[in-house]
């Protein structure tokens, strides 16, 4: 029976898509650089046989060539590097960029991925770990020119001296292999250090998020708190890191001193016994310094391998994430939107139709079930059983493209990006100034156009200098002005005061009454829920209840949930 290779890990498959996508330019790269190397490890050489073939016999002839041959060395050398050098930024630039746009693909659009780290960590894979995965291409280039020239080097000490060409085969692999049993220390620091980096900047992130609510109830000492713990967890991990690299340089750099003394040492007595020309002690002195650069070059690439792998690790970690749900090539269409006896956490048989032109509320008594629903209804999550449904069509069979243009639904949680108001508004189609204000009106947020700058007012990042409402509000306006066949709203007015809400309320029933548009409110809001046209109550996992709210008032675990 023949056995099916295994499939390569996901970091392997990551770095080999990368060099295959780069090859034209790493290629020639490599070739530049190992061109630089070569031509490096033959200065000494080439002062050499000036001192033993012009200097020594008083040839002009024999200077002019050599000083002719040395400038053409030179020359070959400077522009080998200069060349490999872009070639290099050019894959590398192009690569991260790659890099960056897959991850923040593979976060931000399909059907969302299944992981446990946050919204700071996944930002900080998405931009220094990309960059630090794509200078591994810049290893790979160092790494091929810098034996090449090490081998070079070692042919001309063979030549002169089989004693000490010898010594140099067999120490410097020695050296490099000692040197790469350190690499994975340094990639554990690396990858702790990464790692506390990334929950830092994630609780700085939250931090930032909930200052205004954490001023209102007094949390922002245990917001500090909490926020010095992850910094100084992140920065004992940076100490350790740099620690455990300064001793990997500090090693390398002692046993490569080491190896150039003795074997200066060796060919100046070797001189002296008349083994060896004036002008071959010069080149082997020359030769002895020229491979402590290859040498230390090798040495700082293990280092920086393990850098560049542990960010690969966690590049490749998102780029594998499984998918909340499946993703089909069928073009959505507007239609009804089924839930069909569908089994998720918090639902056990739920069964529901969103119909064209409705306002549907849903009301959970948990939040988990809350979740399963919006999830669901956004084809962000697959049912244990059952099937959900868009005109006729099962949502994982729907291209995910076109099912966004047909289902919108705003999360409670609010995100805005832009630097004044219109730049917050924008959606994927363009709306004049009465169609920015209609939707702020009627999120009950047009107060914020008072002023001379109307919708050009200006707004810090992600709307942190406005109140929780209001970002809410921005938020609910965005999603209107988006105008979609079916949206779904969870919880929109969670930081409003009563008055606003039924403000709300009464402006989104008008909105949203135009056309076939259909629209769903997971919430528990009274005042939403009572313009309605019909309220599904999933009471236990299951539909408990469907009817107008009034109605649904008389039942006791109905009015609780919604009158608490």
């Amino acid at each position: 029976m023949t056995k099916t290779p295994a499939a390569a890990p996901p970091t392997g498959r990551l770095i080999g898509g990368m060099f295959r996508r780069q090859r034209r330019d790493t290629a020639l790269c490599a070739g530049f650089w190992s061109l630089h190397q070569v031509c490096e490890a033959l200065v000494p050489v080439a002062i050499g046989l000036v001192i033993d073939q012009a200097v020594g016999t008083g040839s002009t002839s024999a200077m002019l060539w050599s000083v002719l041959g040395i400038f053409a060395l030179f020359l070959a050398l400077t522009m080998g590097w200069r060349f490999g050098f872009w070639f290099l930024s050019r894959a590398v630039v192009q690569e991260s960029h790659d890099l960056r746009m897959q991850v923040v693909r593979r976060v931000l659009t399909g059907r969302g991925i299944r992981t446990n780290r946050q919204n700071g960590e996944l930002l900080s894979i998405a931009t220094s770990d990309t960059q630090a995965a794509a200078d591994l291409l810049e290893l790979g280039s160092r790494m091929i020119s810098a034996f090449l020239g090490l081998t070079v080097a070692t042919v001309v000490l063979l030549r002169i001296d089989w004693s000490l060409g010898l010594g140099l085969v067999v120490g410097v692999p020695l050296l490099v292999l000692g040197l790469n049993a350190l690499g994975p220390i340094v990639e554990r620091h690396t990858s702790a250090q990464q790692q506390a980096i990334g929950r830092a900047a994630a609780t700085a992130s939250d931090l930032l998020r909930g200052l205004r609510p954490l001023r209102g109830f007094g949390g922002v000492d245990e917001a500090a708190r909490r926020y010095r713990t992850a910094s100084r967890t992140s920065l004992r991990a940076n100490i350790g890191a740099v620690r455990a690299g300064a001793t990997f340089v500090g090693v390398s750099t002692f046993t490569t001193g080491l190896l150039i003394t003795v074997v200066a040492a060796l060919a100046g007595w070797f001189a002296l016994q008349g083994r060896i020309t004036v002008g071959e002690l010069i080149t082997i002195v020359g030769l002895a310094t020229f491979i402590s650069d290859p040498v230390l070059n090798l040495a700082d690439c293990v280092f920086q391998l393990a850098t560049a792998r542990a960010s690969a690790a966690r590049v490749a970690e998102v780029l594998a994430a499984p998918e909340q749900a499946g993703s089909g090539d069928t073009a959505a269409r507007p239609g009804p939107l089924v839930l069909d006896e569908v089994h998720a956490p918090g639902l056990d048989g739920v069964s529901l139709t969103v119909r064209p032109g409705e306002l549907l509320g849903v009301v959970t008594e948990q939040t988990r079930t809350a979740d399963a629903i919006t999830d669901l209804l956004a084809g962000a999550r697959s049912p244990e059983q059952g099937e959900v449904r868009l005109a006729g069509t099962p949502m994982g069979d729907l291209d995910v493209a076109t099912l966004r243009r047909v289902v919108l639904v705003e999360p409670h949680a609010v995100d805005l990006f832009g630097a004044t108001l219109r730049e917050v508004l924008h959606t994927d189609q363009e709306h004049d100034d009465p169609a920015l204000r209609r939707s702020m009106s009627a999120a009950s947020v047009d107060s914020l156009t008072a002023g001379d700058a109307g919708l050009d007012r200006e707004l810090l990042d992600r709307g942190l200098d406005l109140s929780g409402g209001q970002r809410q509000r921005i938020a609910l306006a965005r999603a209107l002005l988006a105008d979609r066949p079916v949206t779904v709203l969870r919880d929109p007015t969670t930081a409003v005061d009563a008055v606003t809400e039924h403000a709300i309320a009464e402006g989104v029933r008008a909105y949203r009454a135009e056309g076939d548009r259909a629209t769903v409110l997971v919430t528990t809001s009274a005042p939403l829920l009572d313009r309605c046209d019909r309220v599904v109550f999933v009471h236990g996992g299951q539909v408990a209840a469907v009817g107008r709210h009034r109605e649904l008032l008389a039942r006791s675990a109905y009015a609780e949930v919604v009158l608490r």
